[in-house]
């Protein structure tokens, strides 16, 4: 790659850490890397870092993070960069809107997406109408005891009129024109001015304009469009110019919406109560942790739109072959049960139901014009057959799950304390920072116990599990009736999805276009 010339002048190639600046004066004995809590309000976590590493004259690849967090949320992760003072950091909290910084240490490695265990959260529904209280807590505690099926959420779809699994069936059938159409033409739902320009751009094929106008989060469209000025009616090339984790994303899920509607065949035609002969399961040696797919691609956090979910599911690549096919041997000694039950995604190295659920894979491949063994136009990176695959559970129990049974007035009142609400609640003294790491210093009683850390380190946030209020009315009154609001707290391993529950509690669909009809 091109060399690049550090601060001191000297020269050192793309091997090298990002950003190096500040590695002559850096203490020896310092973790290299900033670790620190982002907690973020109304804002996609890239576009969080963004507005930090502009501050900072950083670029957004700067930062280290396990994986995206909700925009249409208040959030709590943990992000580390290279050789950056933590006072730099700090300093900003009194320019950050909706954005705050805070727990800072020294450690040795950056984050990674996909190293972390899941997510807590604290989701409160409004509104609720039920016959009686009981009711209500039959069917909160049915979804804690009994969980739900681990469906792939709408995020990992996409919640535009073109959902992603269809560009990635194109691309799994070699259609690279027709990929590039669906990817670039009109489609119902956006802003009236990106409608504008993919309907002039789909009239005149005027590239510039197309790019002059089209914003910078739409970032598949950008990049196809700079490739097809370059190189006309090249669209496979087009194709290949989107950034590898966002082009895979496409295919990946394809193999989402099989698993699906596998998923689906499995719990109508044998029920939840039980393990059947032919299922995939967990075989009880191997540990395979929560995270439940293999072969994904590596992703660096681009995106082109926060409503599509490209996060890896990640599990120690060796846990392929941990799962097994139950026979009536198996069935015998009962020491499986359902929560064991797995679904491949289809890949190379993945195993199929010996059941009647491995049809479902193949009519529904068939039916799009794909085949599942075969690479039908000799690009590797768009066919199954590359990909190693992987499985999912079928059913996921919510883990430390609790809630409980609100009365409110005021619409507008919290019903749920963030992090930082119970931060402001007390006295806190201002973040003392050093302004570079120090060379040598014991460890603060503060710091993560995971932090080993060399040098003191001011807290000014604190872990990312919300806790339960204690008071259950809120904003009452003599004069306004009061309602009824189910504050849930769960965590849920990582790539199993919070809408997925609520959808399992409340029955209700949970697309965008079904819940605008609730507002009123």
């Amino acid at each position: 790659g091109r060399k690049r010339k550090n601060m001191n002048g000297s020269d050192w190639g793309d091997d090298r850490p990002f950003d190096s600046r500040g590695s002559s004066s850096w203490p020896a004995n310092a973790g290299k890397f900033l670790r620190f809590h982002l907690c973020k309000e109304n804002k996609d976590t890239q576009d969080a870092l963004g507005v930090i590493g502009k501050m900072l004259g950083l670029q957004s690849r700067s930062f280290g993070f396990s994986g995206t967090k909700d925009k249409r949320a208040v959030t709590t992760q943990q992000v580390t960069v290279f050789k950056v003072p933590a006072n730099k950091i700090a300093a900003l909290n009194k320019r950050l809107y909706g954005i705050k910084v805070g727990n800072f240490c020294y450690v040795k490695e950056g984050l990674g997406l996909g190293q972390l265990m899941g997510n807590r959260f604290t989701i409160t529904l409004r509104g609720v109408v039920a016959e009686s209280e009981d009711m209500i807590k039959a069917a909160v505690d049915g979804l804690g005891k009994n969980g739900f099926i681990n469906y792939y959420g709408l995020q990992r779809f996409g919640s535009g009129s073109v959902p992603t699994h269809r560009i990635g069936a194109a691309l799994l059938r070699g259609e690279w024109k027709n990929a590039v159409n669906l990817v670039l033409d009109p489609r119902e739902g956006e802003r009236d001015d990106i409608k504008e320009v993919r309907e002039h751009y789909k009239q005149h094929g005027d590239i510039d304009m197309a790019l002059r106008n089209f914003p910078r989060h739409l970032v598949a469209e950008k990049a196809i469009l700079q490739c097809l000025r370059k190189c006309p009616d090249n669209y496979l090339q087009a194709l290949k110019g989107i950034p590898r984790p966002l082009r895979m994303m496409y295919v990946h899920s394809y193999q989402s919406y099989l698993w699906n509607h596998a998923a689906s065949m499995r719990v109508e035609k044998y029920g939840i109560s039980q393990v059947v002969e032919g299922d995939l399961i967990y075989t009880k040696e191997s540990h395979p942790g929560e995270a439940t797919s293999v072969g994904t691609s590596e992703v660096d956090g681009l995106t082109n739109s926060s409503e599509i979910d490209i996060c890896p599911e990640a599990i120690p690549e060796e846990n392929i072959q941990s799962v097994k096919l139950v026979d009536s041997e198996d069935l015998s000694k009962g020491i499986y049960s359902f929560e064991d039950v797995v679904l491949p995604l289809p890949g190379s190295q993945a195993l199929f139901p010996g059941n009647e659920v491995a049809e479902i894979y193949h009519e529904m491949a068939k039916k799009d014009g794909i085949s599942l063994t075969e690479n039908a136009h000799g690009v590797k990176e768009f066919s199954i057959t590359s990909m190693k695959g992987g499985y999912r559970r079928v059913f996921q129990k919510p883990i430390d799950f609790e809630w409980e049974l609100m009365t409110y007035t005021d619409d507008s009142a919290s019903l749920a304390e963030t992090d930082l609400d119970i931060l402001s609640k007390g006295k806190l003294t201002e973040a003392k920072v050093a302004n570079e790491p120090a060379a040598s210093s014991k460890n603060s009683a503060s710091n993560p116990p995971d932090c080993k850390m060399e040098e003191p380190l001011a807290t000014s946030m604190p872990t990312s599990e919300t806790r339960l209020e204690e008071n259950k009315s809120i904003g009452s009154s003599d004069t306004l009736p009061s309602k009824l609001a189910v504050k849930l707290a769960f965590t849920l391993p990582a790539s199993s999805y919070a809408t997925m529950a609520i959808r399992e509690l409340l029955k209700d669909s949970t697309s965008v276009a079904y819940q605008k009809t609730l507002d009123c």
